[in-house]
């Protein structure tokens, strides 16, 4: 896979370059510096926290733990990188520059992060794409919205280089679920397993640290399914266990993979939903296609959950009213899906056009993360979810809905916890590419 790498690099790099130009040009601009960010500190420590490359700078190459570089950009001219190696005998530092990307960078290799600025364009006007901490002197980030805007709604259009990259990282997070859930089910039958247990073999399995992944993983048994984002991994290990829900993901060379699945302990009745949800979130899946308004997927997530809720058997009210009357949000509370690439929540996901503008969200769904209409090589997750949750369901249970609640069997679900089945899933000229169902078959 890295000679694939290899030869799809120069032309990634040339679209990356090509955007950058035409961003300058919109705006005005003559140089484009981009920093790939610093190193910084807790407060009244000498503990850092963990670093996290600029996003828009590992857009250009693959270095993702490399903190006060550049990339300096004048269009017409070879990009260089001013890469930091560091004289530290505390840590590990960067090895010499090396790699399919070295021979398209003018590259200045410094040992003292002050020198960047003797290395990047000092006359005209310059686009500064960077945290506030990467200030160097009067080299400052002035981050203009009009270069940001059209770097970040270009980028929605992934490049064969990058679909290459996230398919590299669906099967690393696929081979990490896998482990997951054997383990998982190996504990039912067994003395058990904790949520730490559980989230270790994912990291072993991916070969990645909790600072590797892009994001933290959600592991959560039976009732902490109902939790959305729910944030630990704790040591103890239930009495018995109903159900596992794992949301966790992997990165290669800075692209995310984000995947959601869900699975039950020997119960008939919670097997039936998971399979009803399975069923449904591959139909959605379906949906991703050119010209689809993201926000129908979502509307059409909603009507599908209604039909399942009816029938089986939680609510007993026609699957239109459901949708109609916002039942269905108290069984989803969440968007469907959002953009996925150079980060887990993609940006540009509501936006109108290259200079910005804002596409607003359908009625009574505020938490949808992307109202665009789909693009081919767009990557966006498709993430319907039924959850049971103490706070909603008590609102439900205070309106003149209640009654259609088939409240006996809400409470039978509610150690289950809830309900999640995620795919990335990129937009083609025809069938959707399933990047996560597809890495799944690869095991």
């Amino acid at each position: 896979m890295s000679d694939e790498l290899a030869r799809l690099y120069p032309d990634h790099l040339r679209t990356v370059i090509e955007r950058a130009t035409a961003a300058l040009a919109v705006a005005g601009f003559d140089h484009l510096l981009i920093a790939s960010g610093r190193q910084s500190y807790r407060f009244l420590d000498d503990m850092p926290y963990p670093y996290c490359v600029n996003p828009l700078f590992k857009a250009w190459l693959p270095l993702t733990r490399h903190p006060d570089c550049w990339i300096a950009l004048t269009p017409g001219n070879k990009p260089v990188l001013v890469y930091y190696q560091p004289d530290d005998y505390w840590h590990e530092t960067p090895s010499a520059p090396s790699g399919y990307w070295l021979e398209h960078f003018d590259v200045r290799v410094i040992h003292d992060p002050k020198h960047a600025v003797q290395h990047l364009p000092r006359s005209g006007r310059s686009a500064i794409i960077g945290e506030s901490g990467s200030a160097l002197g009067d080299v400052e980030p002035n981050n203009p919205e009009p270069v940001i805007n059209y770097l970040h709604f270009m980028r929605s259009v992934k490049t064969p280089y990058e679909l290459a990259n996230m398919r590299l990282a669906s099967q690393r997070a696929t081979r990490a679920h896998a482990a997951a859930a054997t383990l998982f089910q190996s504990g039912v039958s067994a003395a058990g397993v904790s949520e730490m247990d559980l989230h270790r073999a994912y990291c072993a399995a991916a070969g990645q640290t909790e600072l590797e992944l892009p994001y933290g993983n959600i592991v959560a048994l039976n009732e902490h399914a109902a939790i959305l984002h729910y944030q630990y991994q704790r040591s103890d290990r239930p009495q018995r266990h109903y159900s596992f829900l794992i949301d966790a993901g992997a990165q290669v060379n800075g692209y995310a993979a984000d995947i959601t699945r869900t699975y039950g302990a020997d119960d008939a009745e919670f097997q039936l939903l998971i399979d009803a949800m399975d069923a449904a979130q591959q139909q959605l899946c379906d949906q991703v296609r050119p010209g689809k308004p993201y926000p129908e997927i979502h509307l059409d997530t909603h009507a599908r959950i209604a039909a399942i809720l009816q029938e089986q058997d939680l609510v007993r009210m026609e699957p239109a009213s459901m949708v109609e009357t916002g039942v269905t949000g108290t069984f989803m509370p969440h968007g469907v899906g959002h953009p996925i690439g150079l980060q887990v929540h993609d940006v540009a996901g509501f936006m109108e056009n290259s200079a910005g503008g804002f596409i607003a969200r359908p009625a009574g769904h505020p938490y949808l993360r992307m109202t665009r209409v789909l693009q081919q090589d767009f990557v966006v997750t498709i993430e319907p979810g039924v959850y049971f949750i103490d706070s909603l369901l008590a609102k439900l249970k205070s309106t003149r809905h209640s009654t259609a609640v088939n409240w006996d069997k809400i409470e039978r679900m509610k150690k289950f916890g809830g309900i999640r089945i995620e795919d990335n899933v990129r937009v083609t000229a025809g069938t959707p590419e399933n990047l996560t169902r597809d890495a799944f078959a690869l095991l």
